[in-house]
């Protein structure tokens, strides 16, 4: 049951992002800043910016299928990929609106929203190292199936 779950909103994060992904693309100028150095701006052509974003994306997300076809029998560890990648998906969601607001010329005080762009980066973190602690709560549980 947890399975369908996380795939139903790995589904729908999936699909969020693409149309996250595409009003972006709408909004950012011809040349997108992707970091700025001391006043120097490392850019990116609006289409290659989109090619690579777009095939970053397909790679992490078609990942959720080979993991379903190696480990058939294991339905936790392919729940906990789909969350994964759930979390994966809410990151590049907010890293993508991050550089739509970079690009879109308004002066805005960053330091306001930093705690969202950390705060995805947390929760991914915490996904990925909630795996080894599932796996010895199941280990030292009582309710062990024979």
């Amino acid at each position: 049951m947890g399975l369908k779950i996380f795939k139903a909103f790995w589904f729908l994060s999936m699909l969020v992002l693409l149309a996250n992904l595409l009003y972006v693309y709408a909004s950012l100028p011809e040349s997108v800043a992707i970091r700025d150095e001391t006043g120097d701006f490392v850019s990116l052509g609006r289409e290659p910016f989109f090619y690579i974003v777009t095939f970053l994306i397909a790679l992490i997300n078609v990942l959720v299928y080979i993991v379903s076809f190696v480990f058939k029998k294991n339905v936790d560890l392919r729940a906990w990929f789909h969350g994964l990648i759930i979390c994966v998906n809410i990151f590049f969601i907010i890293s993508l609106s991050f550089i739509a607001l970079f690009n879109s010329g308004e002066k805005f005080d960053y330091s306001q929203i930093d705690f969202v762009i950390y705060g995805s980066i947390g929760l991914l973190l915490l996904w990925a190292i909630g795996w080894p602690f599932y796996l010895i709560y199941r280990k030292f549980s009582p309710n062990q199936p024979v």
